[in-house]
């Protein structure tokens, strides 16, 4: 990877790589530093997702025993709406 990285200097990327016979997105991605763990960056949490409380709220009623054989859509929809019980939509 270093002769590549040298060559591409004076060659280009694409020149340095056909020649010492290294895909392109292998020398991009070891260019890349990792973590000290080795994984990629924790993502971020999207803006509109649910708070930790409401999640909690809603992983528990999904897991309760009455649901336990449902898929979510379904709970949703024919039986939480039905009775006023609203805690998130279905994709969040």
């Amino acid at each position: 990877m270093t002769a590549a990285t040298q060559m591409s200097s004076s060659v280009g990327c694409a020149a340095a790589c056909r020649v010492l016979g290294l895909q392109r997105a292998s020398f991009y991605r070891a260019r890349v530093p990792l973590l000290e763990s080795g994984a990629a960056a924790p993502r971020r949490k999207p803006a509109r997702s649910l708070s930790e409380a409401k999640r909690q709220t809603a992983l528990a009623h999904l897991h309760s025993e009455r649901f336990v054989d449902q898929a979510p859509h379904h709970i949703y929809a024919a039986a939480l709406l039905d009775e006023g019980v609203y805690i998130g939509s279905v994709s969040t």
